[in-house]
């Protein structure tokens, strides 16, 4: 460094001249003592830092409050891990000083070192830098990115479940490169979880870590991956409890959710205090009408023709005929209620949900009488639409699609 040949090629300041010696050719004690003092220049301290044969003298450079920053990046690269080690510590002191002004220099040296660090082959610098960086107010968020994809968990958990300062974008490409379960779990419990890490949470289709995200009042999860996560839950009974505990959920992800659940968690939703006396009481018809579904004498000896008869004698064949079905998986009786309801061929109403489109399945359900809730539910549970392809119901009720719209696709699918 320029400083220091100009420092040691004759120049310098007055006074100087006994450092300079017991920089160069010193004890090592006072070597030793020369780099504790914070009165020692900083152009002495970086000679010391970047010369010195003694790792203790280097050492307590990088302990010194008075280590010029700009020898950081030096000192990063000793080869004495202690030294390293207490560099780190120094580093992390430095921080919210040099926050204040992140476009200067000096905060780039800071950073430099820590990156340095960051990927220090000591897994025990790691590990310390990590441990103390999680809940820093000022951790860089470029480092907190290095440690988060850390190979070893004692370095990259932390970072993972309590550093703020790791961005969505990290998050996410973490969570999308098949990750362990350990780090799925770690995201999703984070304080604060956004909506789309908690979609790429999902999307990993890591059971334990869905689980631990249901259950976090801290993770925002929009209503579409509500439906979607009630829809896998139908298979993972891991996930049900959980969403049937978790607060403010949307009366129809309540009511769909409520349609396959046991007894279990029928209890959870029958006694959450959020819900009125009017939601309770659907809740339970929903049960009852499952167990009457279920039940029903002599169900498994007829033909679905048979069944259909006998509802559209009783007039019983409606929304909920057709939601109680869906609840237990039966599709034929699905599709012939829906054929007969649209006066539209069954292998049309059958073809229509293999091609998976939404508008189709929404056209369908709309030239069948249905309302678009019903048709959300059967694009997810039957049509397996995928989640960011959903059509939701406008104003919570009303089809997104206009009659224009609606009845050109009933014409293109030849429904008429």
């Amino acid at each position: 460094m320029d400083l220091i040949k100009t420092l040691f090629g004759g120049g310098g300041r007055s006074g100087e001249g006994s450092e300079k010696d017991i920089a160069r050719s010193g004890s090592p004690k006072k070597r030793l003592t020369l780099a504790r003092d914070s009165q020692t220049s900083k152009e002495i301290l970086y000679y010391l830092a970047e010369n010195d044969p003694d790792p203790k003298v280097r050492r307590a450079v990088a302990e010194n409050a008075a280590m010029p920053v700009q020898v950081s990046p030096v000192l990063a690269t000793d080869r004495d891990q202690d030294v390293r080690l207490a560099l780190a510590g120094r580093l992390v002191d430095l921080l919210p000083g040099m926050s204040q002004d992140k476009q200067s220099q000096l905060y780039a040296y800071v950073v430099q070192a820590l990156g340095t660090l960051a990927l220090d082959e000591v897994l025990k610098i790691r590990v310390a830098l990590s441990s103390t960086l999680k809940d820093h107010a000022h951790t860089p968020p470029k480092i907190a990115g290095q440690l988060a994809r850390d190979v070893e968990r004692e370095v990259s958990e932390p970072i993972l479940r309590f550093c703020a300062a790791l961005s969505d974008d990290d998050l996410i490409g973490i969570l999308k490169s098949h990750p362990a379960s350990w780090v799925v779990e770690a995201v999703a419990g984070r304080d604060m979880v956004s909506e789309a890490v908690s979609d790429a949470v999902i999307e990993t289709d890591d059971v334990p870590g869905g689980a631990v995200l249901i259950d976090n009042e801290g993770a925002q999860i929009s209503e579409s991956l509500l439906h979607y996560i009630v829809q896998k839950a139908r298979t993972l009974p891991e996930w049900q409890k959980p969403m049937a505990g978790r607060k403010s959920l949307p009366v129809s992800v309540v009511k769909e959710l409520a349609e396959f659940v046991d007894a279990s968690v029928r209890d959870i939703l029958m006694t959450r205090e959020d819900f009125d006396e009017q939601m309770t009481e659907e809740i339970a018809a929903i049960f009852r009408r499952r167990i009457e579904y279920a039940s029903e004498e002599g169900a498994d000896e007829k033909t679905v023709e048979q069944r259909l008869r006998e509802k559209i004698e009783a007039g019983m064949l409606g929304e909920d005929a057709i939601s109680d079905a869906l609840a237990m998986r039966d599709n034929d009786f699905v599709f012939a209620a829906i054929a007969y309801l649209g006066q539209t061929d069954l292998q049309k109403v059958a073809a229509v949900f293999d091609t998976g489109a939404p508008k189709s399945i929404v056209a369908l359900c709309w030239h069948a009488g249905l309302s678009m809730r019903l048709a959300l539910r059967l694009q997810k549970d039957i049509g397996h639409v995928k989640p960011k392809e959903l059509l939701y119901p406008k104003g919570g009720e009303d089809y997104p699609l206009t009659e224009d719209q609606l009845k050109w696709q009933v014409g293109f699918l030849g429904l008429k």
